[in-house]
């Protein structure tokens, strides 16, 4: 039986792409076993939002290759899409490397059941046939056949992921990814009530909707908001959980989100909280729009976990705007706040911006908002200690509830499966999550 090692980096649009894959080389009866054992072949899905996400890329390729002399190597995802020539002559073994671009990673799924008894004769042959190093495509999403990746197994994760959405239309002045996956595509609204349906079949208590830009989906019409209601219709129990979302995008989805089966979790896609950054970045919204989004939130859900990105150091950020960013932050009273120093990507137009801000300033800002948002997720679970949470059981019988908090529990049911648990306090293990009995 041969063996498979699926490593992913960057955003859950990944993760549910690499969700995929993995049920595939399954189904085709293959071993998947994790990325720090030997393997015949790794798949490294790639990011390339950061330029240290593409160097870890770097780093896992060469070291899967130099510590697996049999084994073979194949690299997909955004960076693939955007720098295939330069990752097909990595070193040190480019031999056994093989680069399939983001826009063709679908075809992955095909090459489980080809395999035969010899692995080299399996990938040169899947080679010829596919091109080792295909070209780049401008044209990302209308040509990416997503659904294929949705599928109802789950290796990763204890959640289901459901791709929605793909690319998008805006052009953000620092983003790359666009540039990788191209304009947005929507998949149509009755294949994922399927695809939904089927999860729910299988047992899963909780569906995650991913995609580049979920706010932009549009199903010859159908936005976000009527998506949801169309999904929560034709189904029963399961709940859903949304990834990130557009500030100026809330106003139009309030009336769904009252729905008890629309996760109390939200993470807006926020940048910064200078009006001058913003402009700078074209993000296309307002300061205002951002509070009132955070107000709009926690009028229709009974104190949800709310979260944002925050984007320091860019091109042009002086102290002021910055702690602009921190007031917002902290009026806002976010439990989570994935912040990440600006990094330079090229292709796009703040490349070119002037006034850089050293990184050493840059990562002293993400400390701040790091530290501001574990002051605010202590006073969050402050707020819960005593509450009952719907909980999905994740690995080593910890639980991820329905407002997002993470809770130590002494829980012995399969990973996967739902349970009502009881917030006793803080964790005494980590003193950043909770901790929890169930009831």
């Amino acid at each position: 039986m041969p063996s498979v090692a699926i490593i992913t980096l960057g955003c859950k649009l990944n993760q549910a792409e690499s969700e995929g894959i993995a049920d595939a080389f399954l189904q085709a009866g293959w071993e998947l076993v994790p990325e720090e054992q030997a393997a015949d072949l790794f798949i490294v899905n790639t990011c390339t939002v950061t330029s240290k996400a593409e160097q870890k890329a770097r780093r896992i390729i060469r070291k899967a290759v130099r510590e697996n002399p049999a084994s073979w190597c194949i690299i997909t995802g955004c960076y693939a899409q955007m720098e295939a020539e330069a990752l097909s002559r990595l070193e040190p073994e480019q031999e056994r490397i093989l680069v399939v671009t983001g826009d063709r990673k679908d075809r992955l799924l095909d090459l489980p059941q080809a395999y035969e008894g010899s692995l080299p004769i399996l990938v040169r042959r899947w080679m010829d046939e596919n091109e080792s190093v295909l070209p780049t495509s401008t044209n990302y999403a209308r040509s990416f056949r997503f659904n294929r990746l949705n599928r109802t197994g789950f290796s990763f994760h204890s959640r289901a992921f459901i791709k929605v959405q793909d690319g998008c239309n805006k052009r953000c002045s620092y983003c790359r990814v666009t540039l990788a996956r191209g304009p947005s595509l929507s998949q149509d609204a009755q294949t994922l009530l399927h695809s939904l349906q089927d999860i729910e079949e299988a047992g899963f208590g909780e569906a995650v909707l991913t995609g580049v830009n979920i706010c932009q989906y549009n199903d010859r019409g159908r936005d976000l908001a009527a998506l949801l209601e169309h999904l929560l219709v034709g189904t029963k129990r399961i709940r859903i959980r949304l990834s990130s979302l557009e500030p100026d995008a809330i106003e139009s989805l309030l009336g769904i989100m009252a729905s008890p089966r629309i996760c109390p979790h939200f993470h807006l896609s926020v940048q910064s909280g200078s009006p001058a950054i913003l402009h700078k970045m074209r993000r296309g919204y307002s300061t205002d729009q951002v509070s009132a989004a955070v107000q709009a939130l926690r009028s229709v859900k009974d104190d949800p976990f709310l979260a944002c990105d925050i984007i320091t150091g860019f091109p042009g950020e002086e102290m002021q705007d910055f702690e602009q960013t921190y007031a917002l932050c902290k009026q806002a009273a976010f439990a989570g706040i994935h912040a990440f120093p600006y990094s330079a990507r090229p292709g796009t137009a703040a490349f070119t911006f002037d006034s850089p801000v050293p990184e050493r300033e840059a990562c002293i800002r993400v400390e701040r908002l790091l530290t501001l948002a574990h002051h605010e997720r202590r006073a969050y679970i402050s707020r819960h200690i005593g509450k009952e949470a719907v909980t999905v059981i994740e690995k080593n019988g910890t639980g991820l509830a329905e407002n997002y908090l993470k809770i130590h529990l002494t829980a012995q049911e399969p990973v996967g499966t739902t349970v009502r648990c009881k917030i006793t306090g803080f964790s005494s293990a980590t003193g950043y999550d909770a901790e929890g009995v169930l009831v």
